[in-house]
Parts: structure tokens; C-alpha cells; sequence
């Protein structure tokens, strides 16, 4: 019998995989192979090696595209693989370095002005990818901001339908994210996160440092709205799927998901991570938003209730926006095809 976690994996994150370029066969095949939750990190590491290797192979050949579509397609596969599996700290470590290498091996080939930037932050490091639209000098600038347990190397295809449209974009893995996360924990007061990145971002001459907006996706739409209440360089904001207080949202949350932010939040059981979750809260800090925000919600999303984005949008008033798609799941991932141009097209606008 299939292990239930497994079973709430394969129901759940589909939409999640697939609309972040996980190729829908590989999601199927490599979930079919499963029995066990603690096969899960090794089994899409398997399947990671295979577009990996495909990429060596192009690569040995000077078939640069192919390569880097590879090497990406290897990433994405790590990555998911380490997804909400930090029980096991060995495998979610040696999937997460995987993660980091292929996709730094993949932008090489696909976007050669790409760049790694790392951040020094409160003794961590947070380390972001840079990438700029070709036709343009000093293009506006998105700050991409994951939620929980995603990161930077989940956002190359979400990337380039900015750049597409003339817009910068910087993925951030931030406290308790990514590679930040390896020596950092969640903290309810990113503005502090988003700030000290501003503070050498804005430094460039190569991105217009007055047009500057962010888009955060699951708790990434929490951070979103609460670094704009507090950072006046943030000029729009777009929060999708994120709560108003996440503490709010705890039973609705799945065990792995509970688990992932106990783990990243620094909490040493349930009680701990619950208070935790309570200090995600944006209220006190929406009322001080005072730039247009963009609030995107599905009706049938499991983890953070649709009640929560009325909200936040309540508490901001005029400045704010709510779309609400009534199929829509967490953070529309069924629908990337609806929230992806419209948090882009809405951000140019607003940028000017």
C-alpha cells in the first residue's frame, strides 16, 4: 500500500510541478515508481540524472540550448526532490546542492547575462539570481519572492514570462529559504530581508532603481505585502495565495507542510511552530501599505483559505486589488496560464 504522504504528494502538487517546467511525464513515471515517503528524494534524483546527463551530453557536443534546457529540467527535478523533505537531512542536503549546481550550469547556456548575487544578511547569506531583459538598458526591476520550502531554482520559467515583457527580475532565496535557509530561519519581518537587498541592488546602473516591485507566491504572499507596508523603494507589490495570519491557516495545512515550517521556522515542536505561525501576521503592517497591491487567490486552494485574502485586502482599502479565481488551487498553479501574464502585465503597468 502506497504510504499516504505520498498519495497526498502525487493529489496535491501536480498543478505545483508542472507549472514550474517539471515535464508531466517525469511527474508520473517518477511518482509511479513510489511506495514509500523515503523514497522520495532518491527517486527524483533518479529521474534529475537522467535530463543531467542528457545535458552533459549536449553540452560535450556544443549544443548549447539543449544542454541548458536539460540542465534546467535536472534542477527542477533536485529541487523537488528536496521539497518538504527535511526529515531526512542527508538526502534533502545532497538534492538541494544538486538543485543549485545544475541550474547554475543551465542559466550558463540559456542566459549568459545571468547572476549570481550573494547578500550577506543578520550571519547568514542570501543569494539571488539576477536576470535583465536583452533589449533594454535600465529595465524596472521584480523581486520574485518563494514561500515556503521553494526557491530560487523553481522560478526560471516564471522569469521569463517578466523578461518577456521588459522587466527585470531578481529571485530571492531569503531567511529560512534555499540556500539562505541552510544557516537562517523564517522571519515575519522580511521587509528587514528585501531592504538589505534593495540596499545593493539599487547600487546598479544596469535596472531603473525607481521602478521596483515584488510578487510573491504561497507565503511569498505574505512577505510580499509586508516588506512594501514597510520599504517606500517598492512601488507595486502582487502577494498570491499568501495568508493574512498563518497561524489562521494551521489546520488546514497538510503534515509535510506543517512539518516544512516547523523545520524552517526554528520551532523544536507543534506549540513552537504554531506562535511562530502567529507572528506571520500582517495585521498592524497592511494598514501601512500605502502603494497599489495586487492580491490573487483561488477559491479552491487546501492551504491557505480564500478568506484570508478579503483580508488583507480589507485592512490595505483603496490601494488594493482582489482577483479571486473561482478554480483556482494554491496559488493558481492549475491556472499558470491566468495568474502569470496577469501579475506581469499588472506589474509593468504599475511601473511605468
Amino acid at each position: 500500500m502506497t504510504d499516504e504522504r505520498v498519495e497526498a504528494a502525487i493529489k496535491n502538487w501536480a498543478p505545483r510541478f508542472t507549472s514550474q517546467g517539471v515535464d508531466y511525464n517525469d511527474f508520473f513515471g517518477t511518482t509511479a515508481r513510489l511506495q514509500k515517503w523515503e523514497d522520495w528524494c532518491r527517486e527524483w534524483c533518479v529521474t534529475g540524472d537522467i535530463h543531467y546527463d542528457l545535458a552533459q551530453k549536449a553540452e560535450a557536443k556544443n549544443q548549447r540550448l539543449s544542454a541548458g534546457e536539460a540542465y534546467i529540467g535536472a534542477a527542477l527535478c533536485y529541487h523537488f526532490g528536496r521539497f518538504v523533505f527535511q526529515a531526512f537531512h542527508d538526502d534533502y542536503m545532497f538534492a538541494s546542492n544538486k538543485a543549485v549546481d545544475a541550474f547554475s550550469r543551465g542559466l550558463k547556456f540559456l542566459d549568459p547575462t545571468a547572476e549570481r548575487i550573494e547578500i550577506p544578511f543578520d550571519g547568514a547569506t542570501m543569494i539571488g539570481t539576477l536576470r535583465r531583459p536583452a533589449d533594454s538598458n535600465k529595465p524596472p526591476l521584480v523581486l520574485l519572492l518563494p514561500g515556503l520550502d521553494s526557491t530560487k531554482e523553481e522560478f526560471f520559467y516564471w522569469e521569463n514570462v517578466f523578461l518577456k515583457r521588459g522587466l527585470a527580475t531578481f529571485s530571492l532565496d531569503g531567511p529560512g529559504q534555499g540556500e539562505c535557509g541552510y544557516n537562517s530561519f523564517i522571519r515575519s519581518d522580511y521587509e528587514a530581508a528585501v531592504s538589505t537587498t534593495l540596499d545593493v541592488l539599487t547600487k546598479r546602473y544596469d535596472i531603473d532603481v525607481n521602478r521596483i516591485g515584488l510578487a510573491g507566491v504561497s507565503l511569498g504572499g505574505y512577505y510580499a505585502p509586508r516588506a512594501a507596508a514597510y520599504e517606500s523603494r517598492v512601488k507595486a507589490a502582487v502577494g498570491n495565495c499568501g495568508p493574512w495570519d498563518f497561524s489562521e491557516c494551521w489546520s488546514s495545512l497538510s503534515s509535510l507542510t506543517r512539518d516544512a515550517f516547523q523545520f524552517h521556522s526554528g520551532a523544536k515542536n507543534e506549540t513552537e511552530a504554531i506562535a511562530n505561525a502567529h507572528k506571520l501576521s500582517l495585521d498592524g503592517s497592511a494598514q501601512k501599505i500605502k502603494q497599489p497591491l495586487l492580491i490573487i487567490h483561488g477559491k479552491m486552494d487546501r492551504l491557505i483559505p480564500w478568506e484570508q485574502a478579503y483580508k488583507i485586502v480589507d485592512a490595505v482599502g483603496k490601494n488594493a486589488e482582489l482577483v479571486m479565481f473561482e478554480n483556482g488551487n494554491h496559488v493558481c498553479n492549475n491556472i499558470p496560464y491566468l495568474y502569470r501574464p496577469l501579475t506581469a502585465d499588472w506589474l509593468k503597468e504599475k511601473l511605468g
